[in-house]
């Protein structure tokens, strides 16, 4: 029997958009969904392209009659006998096979510039729940839009490209032949977030991994763990059901003899703490020693793998376990290597991106962006010992005056820490990216800073912020007199001067930088280069010659600016990007990277290596 998807008109999903702060966590978080009973829903998934959005709204766009309607569960070989005339133009069961997670650039590379709707089908028998037992879908990301049915029924809508979501599905699913549709839209809201133009590649699709999950009846949702200022281990547990007050938390750590016991209170909530055993091992990017941790809670029982450590900042400097550090590090987009990516990030591929920053560059520091990668990406950072900047994708020119968009974003921003509060790599959650300043982006911006201090005070804050430029003493003096930086734990600049500016190479080294009490980080500074181009007598723009010559006199500026204690320069590798269309030197691509989309090293990517050797040793 040909099956179809149903247009479902007038079944109501709630969207899955931001609350206030406390209710953002309105649907169950379900942290380490990958180690509960269920089932991985990767692999072979049928799709089809649905441009007019049919599926949504009706050929005609009214209440459609039989024929002008996708079918999730009716005999559409009955109805077509019925009714001979009927136009049913999609069928899933004979439509083309995608294997997901990835963008549908990876389907069909003709699909690259295609923005919108996009359906996706398959069928799965699931485990016999269990009396009691409780069963969710999770979704790690589906680019931009997603709607989910489940058995012909609605159970579900989210919005954001980046982050993880959930929704329970014990009533509807099935033991045997579930179908699972999912309508996927890329196409960007002018009130969304990030903003219909951005500077990368959009990749629609489910990009990330999904799963069904079964859990108890009350089951431990999140459980955050971490090593406060004041030295002690301290948990965060929240638990999700019908007993989840008063019920009795174990936190173990095994290896310091550690059981740290206590009882939720009427919300499931349970904050408790211990001080920290004296042989307790920090983590760090030369020790990244994690721990084992089992949280327990009745029946259900929670692992993850935890490092302990400190950060914070002292006058101008960032302090790692008391200490200070330079933090020596690249941006990244999350794109594998090779020249056909299709944003289906691998283990093998993230530890080839992050093996790059760590062995090669001799880093000690990633900038994640412009979005939340991974959590494959920052579980690796935890294992190989890479400091982590992590963003969400407020960024250029989102609508800053529109209290849906702030809602999307304190929603984004609330989901990435939830996610990611147990990587002891994460030391930044940055809030924006060059956001002109106007006081609508004031009060924006102004609440995501508070929210992340309300949800995560072991963690720095940060924004990358647009420079401004004068003139003193007949030479530039470059600052940041942006509001927010008074906001700000570390303040952090994008800098291009030599590149989106007129400046002489040459002059660079002799820029002066108005500095603070607070650290300073170059958040980004680069050059685009082809590489393989080289033009040595000219040294012209999109020459390896020109970025290494680029690189060499903004390093010499960045050494005598006194309060500078990191950077991330754009970027680790060419990423595509569709605004990027030089005829010759881009074609789809921003060129920016110390190495090719295949890996080819520039000869930049040595000069970048030798400042920071040059950094580590004088620490």
């Amino acid at each position: 029997m040909g099956m179809g998807l149903k247009t479902l008109i007038g079944a109501a999903c709630a969207l899955m958009i931001a609350a206030p702060l406390a209710a953002l966590a309105s649907s169950p978080t379900l942290t380490r969904a990958d180690l509960r009973d269920g089932l991985d829903l990767s692999g072979t998934w049928r799709y089809s392209v649905d441009p007019y959005r049919d599926g949504l709204a009706g050929f005609h766009r009214g209440a459609p009659g039989p024929g002008h309607r996708r079918y999730d569960d009716v005999d559409v070989d009955a109805l077509t006998r019925a009714k001979p005339t009927a136009l049913y133009e999609y069928d899933m069961d004979r439509s083309p096979t995608a294997t997901l997670p990835q963008g549908w650039i990876g389907h069909d590379p003709t699909l690259r510039h295609y923005q919108g709707l996009m359906w996706y089908q398959r069928r799965f028998d699931a485990p016999a729940l269990k009396p009691g037992q409780r069963a969710f879908l999770r979704f790690e990301a589906v680019n931009y839009t997603a709607k989910v049915y489940l058995n012909g029924k609605p159970v579900g809508e989210h919005e954001g490209g980046f982050t993880p979501f959930s929704m329970e599905v014990t009533d509807v699913l099935r033991a045997s032949d579930n179908q699972l549709t999912v309508g996927v839209d890329s196409a960007p809201q002018a009130d969304g977030v990030p903003p219909p133009v951005t500077d990368w590649e959009n990749y629609g699709g489910i990009t990330r991994p999904m799963r069904l999950v079964i859990t108890p009846g009350t089951f431990i949702d999140e459980a955050w763990v971490r090593l406060s200022k004041d030295g002690e281990i301290a948990a965060t547990v929240t638990l999700d059901g019908a007993r989840a007050a008063n019920q009795e938390v174990h936190v173990r750590v095994a290896e310091l003899g550690l059981d740290i016991v206590g009882r939720t209170d009427a919300r499931g909530v349970l904050n408790v703490s211990a001080p920290a055993p004296r042989r307790l091992a920090r983590w760090s990017p030369e020790s990244p020693k994690l721990y084992d941790v089992v949280v327990q809670a009745g029946e259900d029982r929670m692992t993850d793998r935890v490092g302990f450590r400190t950060i914070e900042t002292k006058g101008s400097e960032i302090l790692l376990n008391g200490k200070p550090i330079f933090l020596r590090g690249i941006s990244i987009h999350e794109e594998e290597l090779g020249d056909t990516p299709a944003r289906a990030i691998t283990e093998a591929g993230a530890r080839a991106l992050l093996g790059e920053v760590k062995e090669g560059l001799h880093g000690n520091f990633v900038r994640l962006a412009h979005y939340p990668h991974s959590e494959i990406t920052t579980r690796l950072a935890d294992e190989m010992g890479l400091l982590v900047w992590s963003e969400i994708p407020v960024y250029w020119l989102v609508d800053f005056a529109n209290p849906r968009t702030l809602s999307l974003a304190r929603g984004m921003l609330a989901d990435n820490i939830r996610r990611d509060r147990n990587r002891a790599s994460i030391i930044l959650w940055s809030v924006a990216n060059e956001t002109p300043i106007t006081d609508a982006r004031n009060s924006f911006l102004y609440q995501l800073v508070d929210d992340v201090r309300a949800l995560d005070d072991s963690r720095l804050v940060t924004a990358a912020l647009l420079t401004d430029r004068e003139t003193a003493g007949g030479r530039p003096l470059m600052g940041l007199n942006d509001p927010l930086a008074a906001k700000l734990d570390v303040l952090s600049a994008n800098t291009y001067n030599g590149w989106y500016s007129d400046d002489a190479l040459d002059a660079l080294p002799d820029m002066a930088w108005k500095t603070t009490d607070k650290p300073l980080v170059f958040s980004e500074f680069g050059a685009d280069a082809l590489a393989g181009f080289s033009d040595p007598v000219l040294t012209r723009k999109f020459s390896e010659d020109f970025q290494t010559r680029y690189y060499e006199k903004t390093l010499a500026m960045a050494r005598k600016v006194p309060t500078l204690r990191g950077m991330s320069p754009w970027i680790l590798k060419d990423f595509r990007s569709p605004r990027r269309q030089h005829p010759v030197y881009q074609q789809g691509w921003n060129r920016k990277g110390l190495i090719s989309p295949t890996g080819r090293r520039k000869p930049a990517f040595f000069v970048l290596r030798g400042f920071y050797d040059e950094k580590a040793a004088a620490r």
